[in-house]
C-alpha cells in the first residue's frame, strides 16, 4: 500500500496526520516487519476508529474504504482538479500525471487486506467492506455530501480500468467542482486576515424551496430573475430584501440557494463584525468556478457603527473591481439600513426647493449600492388567512376554513401580530395538537 501512495504526484501532498498517510505507514511496517503484532493492531484500530468517525459524520454506508478514497479525491484541491473544475479535462501534459495517480488510487481501491487480517488475527477490513450504518435522521449528517461521495464511490467500483477512473473523477469535477465548495451549499467564515481565514460548511441548512413560501410571488420573481441572470453569467445586481420581520426575507434567500445549487450557486454567510474581512473572502473565491452569494442577514447599523463603510467600499467604490462571480444579498428590517436621527439634519440646507444633508447622503448611499431592492411587507389579514389555510392543507390539517381563520386570528393576537412567520408557527401548533 505505501508503495502505491508514494507514487502519487498531483494528489501526493498528504499531511502526516492524514488517514491515508497513516495507513501507508502501517503497511510499510507490516511488510518490512519493523513493528510487533500488538503495536500494529493498535495502530490499525486507531485508524479504523477515524474511518468509522468519518462514516458517522457523513452517513457513509457499504464499503467505507472505497467511500474514504472517493472522499479523498473529491476534496483534494490541486492544479489538476482545479483545472478540471474550471474548464474540464482537456488534453494536456498534466493528464499524464493524473493517469499515474489514478492508477495508484485504483490499486488502493482494489487492495487485498486478507494478508494483514490473517497475520494480526483481525477482521475489521472485512467488516468495513460491507458496512451497514445505523439508520439515523438526515439532520444528523450532511446528506448532500453523503450522496455525492457514495455516488462517486459506486462509479469507481464499476470502473474497469484507469480510463474509467479518470472519466468518473473528472466528470465529478466538471459537474460539482472540487473541495468543500463542490460538496457544500453554504458556508460561514472564522478567523481574520488572509492567512487565517477559514470557510466552515453549514451542514444543516434549511431545505426550504421557493414554493414552500406562500405568497410574495412578485418578490420571489424579482429575486429569481436576478439570480438566474447571475448563474447564467449575465449582468446581475446586489439585492436588498427589506421589510417587516417574519415575512420570509431570509427564507427566500435560503430557498434560492437550494434551487440553484445544481447550477453552481453557493452562499457565504457573513456577520457585521466580519465586514473588515470582506475583501479577503472575495479574494479567496474569485477564481473558483462557482457563483457566490455573500449573505448578510438582518443587516442594520446604529449611528455609532462604522462597519458599513467596509461594505460600501466592497460593493462599489473600492480600487479593486468586484469579481463577476460574487454578489451580495442582504436582508433588513430597515429600508435605509442605517439608523437616521434628527441630528443628521443639522447640516441640511435648501436649494431650489430640495433639501440636502451630507450626513444623510453618506448613510443613504449604502442602500443605493444595491441594484435591486425588494419590499417584503406585512400581509393583510386576508392574505394572512390565505397563508394559514395553504400551510395547513400542506400539513394535512383538515379543519374547516372558517375554524382555521378564527383560531389563526386568536393566535396572532397573542403571538406577535400578522406575519408569515406567525402563520407558520400557528400551523406548527396545530400539527402538534391535532395530528397526534
Amino acid at each position: 500500500m505505501y508503495q502505491e501512495i508514494a507514487k502519487l504526484i498531483m494528489y501526493g501532498d498528504i499531511p502526516e496526520d492524514c488517514l491515508l498517510y497513516q495507513m501507508g505507514e502501517i503497511f510499510r511496517d507490516f511488510e518490512e516487519g519493523t513493528a510487533d503484532r500488538a503495536a500494529l493492531t493498535r495502530r490499525v484500530y486507531t485508524q479504523m476508529k477515524r474511518l468509522l468517525t468519518l462514516a458517522t459524520d457523513f452517513g457513509f454506508d457499504r464499503n467505507l474504504w472505497h467511500n474514504y478514497l472517493a472522499y479523498f479525491l473529491i476534496t483534494n484541491e490541486n492544479p489538476f482538479s482545479i483545472t478540471c473544475e474550471k474548464v474540464g479535462a482537456n488534453e494536456g501534459s498534466v493528464n499524464h500525471f493524473a493517469y499515474n495517480d489514478f492508477a495508484a488510487v485504483k490499486a488502493l481501491f482494489d487492495y487485498d487486506f486478507s494478508a494483514i487480517e490473517a497475520a494480526l488475527g483481525i477482521d475489521c477490513f472485512s467488516q468495513i467492506s460491507n458496512y451497514r450504518a445505523i439508520e439515523k435522521k438526515e439532520l444528523m449528517y450532511n446528506k448532500n455530501v453523503s450522496e455525492k461521495v457514495q455516488e462517486l464511490s459506486g462509479k469507481l467500483e464499476e470502473a474497469e480500468d484507469v480510463r474509467g477512473f479518470f472519466d468518473a473523477v473528472t466528470g465529478f469535477y466538471r459537474d460539482y467542482g472540487v473541495g468543500m465548495f463542490g460538496l457544500n451549499k453554504a458556508f460561514r467564515i472564522t478567523g481574520s486576515g488572509a492567512e487565517n481565514l477559514t470557510f466552515l460548511p453549514i451542514n444543516n441548512m434549511e431545505k426550504v424551496m421557493l414554493d414552500d413560501l406562500v405568497g410574495y410571488e412578485i418578490q420571489k420573481k424579482k429575486l429569481v430573475d436576478n439570480t438566474v441572470a447571475f448563474v447564467e453569467g449575465r449582468k446581475a445586481n446586489n439585492v436588498l430584501l427589506f421589510g417587516d420581520s417574519g415575512t420570509g426575507k431570509s427564507t427566500s434567500i435560503k430557498a434560492i440557494v437550494n434551487e440553484f445549487y445544481k447550477d453552481g450557486l453557493r452562499m457565504i454567510e457573513i456577520y457585521k463584525h466580519q465586514f473588515q474581512d470582506l475583501s479577503n473572502v472575495i479574494a479567496a473565491v474569485k477564481n473558483r468556478n462557482y457563483k457566490f452569494i455573500i449573505y448578510m442577514d438582518d443587516l442594520s447599523f446604529e449611528e455609532f457603527e462604522i462597519e458599513y463603510k467596509f461594505l460600501k467600499a466592497v460593493i462599489e467604490g473600492g480600487v479593486e473591481t468586484k469579481p463577476d462571480n460574487v454578489l451580495i444579498y442582504a436582508t433588513s428590517n430597515r429600508r435605509h439600513l442605517i439608523r437616521e436621527t434628527w441630528n443628521d439634519r443639522n447640516d441640511m440646507e435648501q436649494e431650489n426647493g430640495l433639501h440636502r444633508s451630507d450626513t444623510m447622503q453618506e448613510k443613504l448611499s449604502l442602500v443605493n449600492r444595491f441594484g435591486v431592492t425588494i419590499n417584503y411587507s406585512r400581509p393583510s389579514q386576508k392574505e394572512y388567512f390565505e397563508i394559514v389555510i395553504q400551510l395547513a392543507r400542506r400539513a394535512g390539517i383538515t379543519l374547516p376554513d372558517e375554524e382555521l381563520k378564527a383560531e389563526a386570528n386568536k393566535w396572532e393576537l397573542s403571538h406577535g401580530g400578522i406575519s408569515g412567520r406567525t402563520a407558520q408557527q400557528f400551523v406548527n401548533y396545530l400539527e402538534g395538537t391535532y395530528c397526534r
